[in-house]
């Protein structure tokens, strides 16, 4: 059993153009203040982090690493969620996806895709610089729009979807291997990996890569109406970060799991702030601590409802109070009666 690290926050959805929120050093005295102790750094995000310097420079690695311990912080793991998405995505959301690109490459497809592979390689190089471990991605999608099977689908039409998809991660998993970092997949609808029969289909895809892992967010599986309990208990060993993220799913007689293209605020399914969901967060830092999860314990802020920063106000005690610090000792020892082989078989009968 492990102890959780923690409290982390996601900075992404904090990032702006506004101050504390638009420079690394005061969005870091932001969260310290709050109570994190970690932050996730999106990648892509030039205000905040250089990703193509922090893979050539382990200088300006230790100068990051060096800001953040002037608050008290620490780099949980790197994102690059944006770019992983353009790894692999299907024509029919080119427009939609080219803002994740620089201005250069939109409506240049392929070279979008060399772009956003190379972006995964040197995010690899830099978690080794910043002493990481793991790394929060997006798989991307070919097969996304089949993933209700009508109109029928050809026979060998998803396996060949992931069979690409397996080639084209394959040698950014090589990479990550070499630098010794986790790939964790956040498992997101919209994405090929979006539950475990999915990742399952990717890791045949790979040969089983020991570098393919989970970015475990119980948030996105309640909008799927899946057992998240039950997908710790399946996946733990490939589980290698943590969003902590509540939502609600509350079905009605207009609309279920697929929303009925409405906005967040009136689907049946929908993210909220922690502790205002149906998560049970006590049973998943219970399995987590259970099967010795190594890693962070991190804030993803995505609510409709409640405004940011009051769910950033209130998820640094919410984790913390989550955390289980793991028994050394089990509770039972002081009824101990010591024993030997020769005193186990006696009360066995067999001596």
């Amino acid at each position: 059993m492990k102890t959780l690290k923690g409290p982390g926050i996601f900075l992404a959805q904090y990032a702006s153009d506004e101050a504390p929120f638009n420079t690394l050093p005061d969005i870091a005295r932001w969260a310290s203040s709050l109570g994190f102790v970690g932050v996730q750094i999106p990648s892509n995000d030039r205000r905040l982090f250089d990703l193509e310097q922090a893979a050539a420079s382990k200088t300006y690695c230790d100068d990051i690493a060096g800001t953040l311990a002037e608050h008290g912080l620490v780099v949980t793991e790197l994102s690059t969620h944006l770019q992983g998405q353009l790894v692999a995505s299907h024509p029919a959301y080119d427009r939609l996806f080219d803002g994740f690109a620089p201005p250069a490459l939109r409506g240049h497809t392929q070279q979008r895709q060399e772009w956003a592979v190379q972006q995964l390689k040197l995010a690899a190089v830099a978690s080794r610089n910043l002493g990481l471990t793991a790394h929060a991605t997006f798989s991307g999608a070919l097969a996304w729009h089949l993933f209700y099977p009508w109109p029928q689908r050809p026979a060998g039409l998803v396996e060949e979807a992931f069979a690409e998809l397996g080639r084209r991660w394959k040698p950014i998993l090589d990479a990550f291997d070499e630098a010794g970092v986790d790939v964790c997949y956040e498992l997101h609808p919209g994405e090929d990996l979006h539950d475990g029969a999915t990742f399952e289909r990717f890791l045949d895809a790979v040969d089983h890569h020991p570098r393919a892992n989970i970015l475990f967010d119980p948030s996105h599986m309640v909008l799927q109406q899946m057992d998240y309990l039950q997908f710790i208990d399946n996946y733990h060993e490939r589980i290698r970060a943590f969003h902590v993220k509540d939502a609600e799913f509350r079905p009605n007689g207009r609309s279920g799991v697929y929303g009925g293209y409405q906005g967040w605020v009136d689907r049946p399914g929908r993210f909220r702030s922690l502790g205002d969901g149906q998560i049970d967060f006590t049973a998943i830092f219970s399995k987590l601590a259970q099967y010795g999860y190594p890693g962070w314990a991190v804030l993803e802020w995505e609510c409709c409802i409640k405004d940011s920063q009051q769910g950033a106000m209130e998820g640094a005690p919410f984790i913390r109070d989550h955390i289980i610090k793991v028994t050394e000792r089990a509770f039972d020892d002081f009824a101990s009666s010591g024993s030997d082989r020769a005193f186990n078989r006696t009360i066995l009968g067999l001596e």
